[in-house]
């Protein structure tokens, strides 16, 4: 029997996803929609597996502004597949003027349907009286108070959700896709807010009071200076986090994928077989396991700001500033998870409604240091830079880790700038004003921030770990053979394939300084940055028990043979090398588009040649 489509409907931070969550338990599913970049979540009905229920992308109105309302809208048409055969609509019972208007769009398509009012509990709580049964009666659905969080409550709806038509039980209220788009269209806006505001003096009984903490608490987070301070002192906190509380982590897991690589050796006999399993299969699920820690953290402590209603605050705080580069607030967030992995990043750019804006946060979102650079940096740092105290306070070497940080900033802002100006001369820049609803602020749900962020973190794993796993295996193969003939002076690596080809490319690197060894062990670099490191002590002919210890006896090397103009570049070249592929297998995905991602590559590497080049040159002549 084919199963029935329910298609979970609402606007943003309503509490659609823990509604979904809810109706369909932790067994949902994530695919793209056909022909567009945006994700599909959808699951089985608990109460009945005959019903598939679709959560939708977040949206105000069937009047689609970004690619994201786009979806919702062409889905609750049936342009994307089959039409849905009953619709879930979530209302936000503290905001119902801002989502009583999409309810109605929806009704005039004739679908079965269901109300959620949810968070109808902190609607109460802060003096607001809704009638829901006279709601349910203008309407003409069932409206049912909800707390997403309340297992009455979610009960309720999956009562009256098990209610709605099936398929089984016949069609005739679908319209055609012209009829629907017709009645859509045809919709007269001021005439649908005047509706809204009617329906608004019968059931609404008195209005939403916002305690006085609530009032204070506003004041204080958009005040245009003290709101910057603590957006500051969250944003410090984060990455301290990040860095600091993950770091343990990563290190058990270093130390377990090397006890696993001494396993294979002990009871392996050496040649490829055990080589591809420890150099390549272990490294590869290494690689991509070791910054778990550090994304898991940054997810949750987005997830919790979202969810706790701050981050849409932080957004409209940042707008102004960010809107003399071309981008707005809606930009922030996606940059900010830069910070961790482009990846992310990149994904989550699509919900900036402005295509050219999008397109541009996610060109420059490679050039903010994602945590992939630190290995990089750290050893670069540690090789060239004294371990000393400036003005009593600062170490040297953290103050350089910082301007690498500043650096990839200010070369982001810059390049959002004059992407822009070179769009005002062709008369393409159409910046669209940051407008949204902001929530109330509550307590975060953790149970959903949990389920939540098992779901980005299992996308991330499937979606760059298998690039890096597959690249790191054949990037293996790449420096493994052909091997070392009898009687080799060099490194094995130096007569592989990949020494070959770093030796092809060394004279195109010489201006920036690069040795023969360097180009080699960018070469796997490219499947993900922190793989160079390793690589380094390949090419140099190092062994070491685990990363940290590589990484010690790379030091005096790179001290003693590269000097300051050559460490230099090389820190500049990273700064903005795209050199991570599973970035640009998500580039290519979210823009559609060949094109655009070549060029955003192509752009990336020229500006790491060109400052990279600069950096050499003027360190040299001033170093002698």
């Amino acid at each position: 029997m084919t199963a029935s489509r329910f298609a979970l409907l609402g606007a943003p931070n309503c509490g659609k996803t823990v509604l979904f969550n809810g109706l369909t338990g932790s067994n949902a599913k994530v695919a793209n929609y056909a022909g567009v970049t945006v994700d599909r979540r959808e699951g089985r009905f608990v109460d009945d597996p005959n019903v598939v229920v679709i959560d939708l992308p977040g949206t105000y109105s069937l009047r689609a502004t970004s690619p994201d309302e786009k979806v919702a809208r062409d889905v609750v048409l049936g342009k994307l597949g089959q039409q849905p055969d009953a619709i879930v609509s979530v209302a936000d019972a503290t905001n119902l003027r801002m989502t009583l208007r999409m309810v109605l769009e929806v009704k005039t398509l004739g679908l079965p349907m269901v109300v959620s009012l949810n968070l109808s509990d902190v609607a109460r709580h802060r003096g607001l009286k809704i009638d829901a049964a006279k709601l349910s009666e203008l309407l003409g659905v069932p409206v049912l108070e909800t707390a997403a969080i309340d297992s009455r409550s979610m009960r309720a709806v999956r009562e009256a959700v098990a209610r709605l038509p099936r398929k089984t039980e016949g069609a005739a209220h679908a319209l055609t896709l012209e009829e629907a788009e017709k009645r859509l269209d045809a919709l007269d806006s001021n005439a649908l807010y005047a509706q809204v505001e009617d329906i608004l003096r019968q059931v609404v009984r008195h209005e939403l009071t916002l305690p006085a903490w609530h009032r204070q608490l506003d004041a204080i987070v958009m005040h245009p200076v003290w709101g910057m301070l603590i957006l500051m002192l969250i944003l410090m906190l984060v990455f301290q986090a990040v860095y600091a509380w993950a770091e343990p982590v990563m290190g058990m897991i270093e130390d377990s994928f090397a006890w696993l690589g001494d396993v294979i050796t002990e009871n392996m006999d050496e040649g490829p077989l055990a080589s591809l399993i420890k150099d390549g299969i272990l490294a590869g699920v290494g690689s991509v396991l070791v910054f778990l820690p550090q994304i898991t953290i940054l997810f949750a402590f987005i997830l919790l700001l979202e969810d706790s209603g701050y981050l849409p605050r932080a957004a409209l705080l940042l707008d102004n500033a960010m809107s003399r580069s071309g981008l707005s607030g809606r930009a922030f967030i996606p940059l900010l998870s830069s910070f961790a992995c482009a990846v992310p990043a990149v994904m989550a750019a699509r919900t900036i409604q402005d295509p050219r804006e999008r397109l541009v946060t996610i060109a420059i979102a490679p050039m903010l240091t994602c945590s992939a650079r630190l290995p990089i940096y750290a050893l670069i740092i540690a090789a060239v830079i004294p371990d000393e105290t400036v003005l009593g306070i600062f170490n040297l070497q953290g103050l350089t880790l910082f301007g690498l940080y500043l650096a990839g900033i200010v070369s982001a802002g810059f390049t959002a700038w004059v992407l822009k100006v070179l769009a005002r001369k062709r008369g393409h820049v159409q910046q669209f004003p940051l407008l949204m609803e902001l929530p109330t602020f509550r307590m975060p749900n953790f149970k959903h921030i949990l389920i939540s962020l098992w779901g980005k973190v299992k996308a991330f794993l499937m979606r760059a770990g298998t690039v890096i796993f597959a690249l790191s295996v054949v990037l293996w193969a790449l420096v493994s053979f052909p091997g070392a003939p009898e009687g080799a002076t060099q490194p094995a690596i130096d007569y592989s394939i990949a020494g070959h080809l770093g030796h092809l490319i060394q004279p195109l690197f010489a201006p920036l300084g690069f040795t023969w060894q360097m180009c080699i062990a960018m070469i796997p670099g490219i499947a993900a940055r922190e793989v160079v490191v390793s690589a380094l002590g390949t090419v140099y002919a190092m062994t070491a028990s685990s990363e940290e210890a590589l990484e010690t006896a790379l030091i005096p090397v790179v001290h003693d043979n590269w000097g300051l103009p050559t460490a230099f570049a090389f820190l500049a070249w990273y700064i903005y090398a795209p050199m991570c592929l599973a970035t640009l297998a998500t580039i290519r995905r979210e823009t559609n588009s060949a094109r655009h991602t070549l060029m955003i590559t192509g752009g990336l590497f020229a500006a790491a040649y060109l400052f990279a080049l600069i950096v050499y040159q003027i360190a040299s002549r001033i170093l002698g």
